[in-house]
């Protein structure tokens, strides 16, 4: 493993962290976006970064990007309806339990066990560690985009800012 690939790595397991951190507190359900966008570019740039290092098999590399952003996606929608949604003070609120916390561990650990499948595929190892920010973003938009449809249909707008 090289050094760029364990800093990948703890990159994405602080980010995990957080994200976990921040699910399990009770917090107004709000439409911005910025934390959302920050990791994105973050996980962008890592992956950009793994596509343009070094002789790698492109297509196989892209294929091994989907099928882990299709994982993202499940765990994300899954894990959305673990989180209890409620209304205080005129606005929708959000806090995840212990299911959604196991839910976070558990979608890391298929990204990073899908890695290590398609990782036996030469010129794709270490993909999983390259693109787990990217990761960890689209399973938590997708979870932000299920939590904010069902807050609407509880008839709950989320706040701005």
């Amino acid at each position: 493993m090289s050094s760029q690939t364990v800093t990948e790595l703890v990159v994405g397991v602080a980010i995990l962290a957080l994200l976990v951190y921040r699910q399990l507190r009770a917090r107004p359900l709000r439409a911005n976006q910025r934390l959302l966008l920050i990791l994105l570019v973050i996980g962008v740039i890592e992956t950009y970064g793994y596509f343009e290092g070094g002789k790698r098999s492109a297509s196989a590399a892209a294929v091994a990007l989907v099928g882990s952003l299709v994982l993202a996606v499940v765990f994300g929608a899954v894990r959305a309806f673990t989180v209890r949604i409620w209304a205080q003070d005129g606005q929708p609120w959000v806090q995840g339990n212990l299911l959604t916390a196991v839910l976070w561990v558990l979608a890391l650990a298929a990204h990073l066990g899908f890695d290590y499948l398609v990782g036996q595929h030469k010129d794709i190892g270490d993909i999983g560690n390259a693109t787990v920010v990217l990761y960890l973003v689209a399973s938590l938009g997708v979870q932000r985009g299920v939590m904010i449809y069902r807050a609407q249909r509880m008839s709950l707008a989320p706040a701005r800012g």
